[in-house]
């Protein structure tokens, strides 16, 4: 075992998130020499150079455009972008002249895509694809073994909406019903021939209905019930009726799963109706056939193979073949996607994990944050336990919709209040020096600030003791180490995209095991809800000795051993503690039920710097735990609304040279979806970023954008391919508290 400190093991094994296409393509669109010439402003000379230098970038983006990768990588991101943006734009003869606002704009969507593709370490696809690194104590620093081409493997997968899309298709098929195993709602409870749901008075369940309410375990199909109970019951009408109660779900829903029609294939081969079977096994067989041609397409045949199936399934099942965006819903609009995984391979020294030291003292932080939040929710939980238990026992239903203003109102506020806190905490051990640019610190002399104010807190749920950091490598004797994004309380390794793309998930198992050795209670989640949840993402580390609880809806396979429904789970008081006690005894921390929701609503909470309109970048030994940013009111950006193209370039670097920002930054800002790249030596990522400043003014006057420095660099990329291409990078680390 590898250990970061006496309290923090590490992960033997690490994600390497990298973008797919070289960093140097967004190089490509800073023309030569016109940043100098900008510099040194002379009217009318710089206007024809800038002029030329536009149409030069625009045969550039064409060029980029125009090749098979950047193609199937704008297919699997969305086809119709391709048809009614791009396409127009390949079409259409750079000039001077020609270059008017729609042209523009199409020269803007294939930069913004390029951007992405090129410096963004997102990770979907092969313009994404999943990496894996060891520590090994043999090498020293980072040593990359590229292996051959970009990818290694590729995988092609079903949305999970599209899958059950073609259950709803088959559940109107009369014949399928009577294979439909029905089962009880999850929070509702059944005692002394009375149905409890949560605040609701019990209601008597009529004896005919009691009989085959006990049967609905989500195993037994309706016939089955129907052959056990005898003719002189009439499961179809009584299962009718619970329906209409709101008791039991009597459809056909497929269980969360990175391949959900496997199973829908299992369920198919257990019907019993001949016909019925090899009519819907032919259909799926033939969107299956569909998606295997995509996944073995070329990216030139690419986008007809994705029409075809489009086709096949809109014929199919009636629907759609794209969710429209803004569905409120995980992000997966398409009907399949793409996950890769990146022949190259890194390993890195033990010299390394010298110079994440300073990682102590910040997960230090981190999990004072956790235990703070769940100090403050079982503070609220307590008090409406205390509530219902005053009627009598409590049941996890109950307890759970009880909750759901603490969850979703005092809780948010309370995290907050703790992100504030975190910060200005951070600003007494860092005492950063007013104006300060760059803050230089060893963590020995801060270790005693952190432990005066964070102390030795532990995890404040069992998923707490997982925290993600995400790490840098500048290279070279004067580089070091960066750190991303802190993820808390979450081992971001266990979602379905990295798990189904290691080459022995068996290995990831293994590091679960040795992190929690008994089994754990784990909630039972939605399919997918916006952003936060999707098949993608799902945590697929689970154990058959760990237990779900199913609160709202049922997710997983009914055949799954160890699995309750929250009706049937009972709330009681240990001490200060709330336990959830399952029905075959076992017991766990209450908070575990709600550790989703607490991992949401802290995931994204770790910043130390306070809200500043500028916040220096601070180093601790050889760590940079803070890169150097910018709060800007939009009403400071008087540049972007400038009219002439050279002119607001000219002024935007005059403005960006009066703050001392550096060429390659990132910007995020509350009008855009995610944050995007700028490059100040390119006009077009100008012209983005003005746009994107003029979008956030309209919509919120008062609004700021957040700039910070690209650290490192797209000169500073280390990952290669077997080629000598260089990609930006980064580790994502799981850090595991021992306590």
């Amino acid at each position: 075992m590898l250990w970061l400190s006496e309290k923090w093991r590490l992960w033997d094994q690490f994600a390497v998130r990298g973008a797919g296409f070289p960093a140097s393509g967004v190089l490509r669109l800073a023309p030569e020499g016109l940043a100098a010439a900008a510099d040194q402003f002379d009217g009318e000379v710089f206007d024809k150079q800038f002029d030329a230098s536009a149409v030069e970038t625009a045969v550039e983006l064409q060029a980029i455009a125009s090749t098979p990768g950047f193609r199937a990588a704008v297919e699997w991101q969305n086809s119709t972008i391709w048809r009614t943006g791009v396409e127009s734009f390949l079409a259409w003869e750079p000039s001077v002249a020609g270059r008017t606002s729609k042209p523009r704009q199409r020269e803007e969507l294939v930069a913004q895509y390029w951007q992405r593709f090129c410096v963004k370490n997102d990770t979907i696809g092969f313009f994404g694809p999943v990496g894996w690194g060891r520590w090994d104590e043999s090498v020293t620093g980072v040593r990359v073994e590229p292996g051959s081409g970009l990818v290694m493997a590729s995988n092609v997968y079903f949305a999970s909406w599209a899958v059950d899309a073609v259950a709803r298709t088959i559940s109107a098929d009369p014949r399928s019903r009577n294979w439909v195993a029905p089962r009880r709602v999850p929070f509702v409870r059944i005692s002394d021939g009375f149905a409890h749901l949560p605040s609701r008075a019990p209601q008597e369940i009529p004896p005919a209905l009691l009989r085959v309410l006990g049967q609905c375990d989500g195993v037994r199909t309706a016939q089955a019930i129907q052959e056990d109970l005898g003719p002189g019951i009439d499961v179809a009408a009584a299962l009718t009726d619970l329906v209409l109660r709101r008791w039991i779900v009597w459809r056909l829903d497929i269980p969360a799963s990175a391949h959900p029609e496997r199973r829908l294939r299992g369920w198919l081969e257990s019907v019993g109706d001949t016909e019925f079977r090899e009519h819907w096994l032919a259909r799926l067989d033939e969107l299956e056939r569909g998606r295997d041609r995509v996944s073995v397409a070329t990216p030139v045949g690419l986008p007809d193979e994705l029409s075809a199936l489009e086709t096949e399934f809109t014929t199919l099942t009636g629907t759609a073949a794209t969710r429209a965006k803004g569905t409120n819903t995980a992000p997966c609009r398409g009907l399949v996607y793409s996950d890769s995984v990146r022949a190259a391979r890194a390993r890195l020294g033990t010299d390394v994990l010298a110079e994440l030291t300073p990682l102590d003292l910040l997960l230090t932080s981190a999990t004072w944050l956790t235990s703070r939040l769940a100090d403050a929710v079982l503070g609220h939980a307590r008090r409406v336990h205390a509530d219902l238990a005053a009627a009598g026992p409590v049941d996890l239903a109950a307890f759970w919709f009880a909750c759901m203003p603490i969850l979703h109102g005092s809780a948010v506020a309370d995290a907050a209040a703790l992100r504030q806190e975190l910060s200005a905490r951070w600003a007494r051990i860092l005492e950063v020096p007013e104006g300060a640019r760059r803050v230089r610190l060893s963590s020995v002399d801060i270790a005693d600030r952190v432990r005066d104010e964070f102390g030795e807190p532990s995890p404040g749920w069992g998923m707490a003791r997982y925290l993600s950091p995400d790490v840098f490598v500048i290279p070279g004797d004067d580089g070091g180490l960066v750190l991303g994004e802190l993820h808390i309380a979450s081992n971001t390794l266990g979602a379905s995209l990295f798990v189904n793309q290691h080459p022995a998930r068996g290995e990831l198992l293994a590091e679960t095991a040795a992190d929690f050795p008994g089994p754990r209670l784990l909630p039972m989640l939605p399919k997918e809800h916006r952003s936060r949840l999707s098949a993608r993402i799902r945590y697929s580390l689970d154990r058959p000795e760990d237990y779900y609880v199913a609160l709202v809806d049922h997710t997983v396979d009914p055949k799954r051993g160890r699995t309750a429904l929250s009706a049937d789970v009972r709330v009681e008081a240990r001490g200060d503690r709330l336990v959830a006690a399952l029905p075959d005894g076992a017991e766990f921390d209450v908070l575990d039920v709600f550790g989703h929701v607490l991992t949401t609503l802290a995931m994204d909470l770790f910043r130390i710097m306070p809200d500043a309109d500028h916040s220096p970048r601070v180093t601790v030994d050889r760590l940079v735990v803070a890169r150097e940013s910018w709060s800007i009111p939009v009403g400071d950006l008087g540049f972007v609304s400038e009219k002439s193209e050279a002119r607001r370039f000219v002024s935007g670097r005059r403005w960006r040279d009066s703050l001392g920002l550096p060429r390659f930054v990132f910007v995020v800002s509350p009008g855009e979806p995610r944050p995007f790249y700028v490059d100040f030596d390119a006009p077009v990522y100008v012209n983005i970023f003005a746009k994107a400043v003029r979008r956030l003014a309209r919509q919120d006057p008062g609004g700021r954008v957040v700039i910070t420095e690209m650290l490192p660099s797209p000169e500073q990329a280390w990952l290669t391919d077997d080629a000598g291409n260089r990609y930006t990078s980064e580790l994502r680390f799981v850090a595991v508290h021992g306590g």
